[in-house]
């Protein structure tokens, strides 16, 4: 099952959530190669894919996990978690319609 995973960036994180990025990616790659994500990305803080100093409000992430348990210790263990990027996390079960 798909399970939509949204992070809220905590305040003045930018400078941490750029510097574990690569880490936070490395993870979303290997999700990618086994099929599982269905798409990830930011929220930018402002109306464009390049906010700047603006920053990001967060991020979503919909994959692929055996249980809310499994995707809730995937969301657990992100980076971005352990480098108080993310203020909090939250894990819902999602269910795909569009595009069929």
């Amino acid at each position: 099952m798909f399970y939509a995973i949204v992070g809220q960036d905590a305040p003045d994180s930018l400078e941490r959530r750029l510097a574990t990025r690569p880490a936070h990616v490395e993870r979303l790659r290997a999700l990618q190669q086994a099929g599982r994500l269905l798409l990830a990305g930011p929220f930018p803080a402002v109306d464009g894919n390049e906010p700047g100093a603006a920053g990001y409000t967060g991020s979503l992430i919909v994959a692929e996990f055996e249980s809310l348990a499994d995707a809730q210790a995937w969301a657990d263990a992100d980076p971005y978690v352990a480098a108080g990027v993310y203020a909090g996390v939250s894990v819902k079960p999602f269910r795909k319609t569009f595009p069929a």
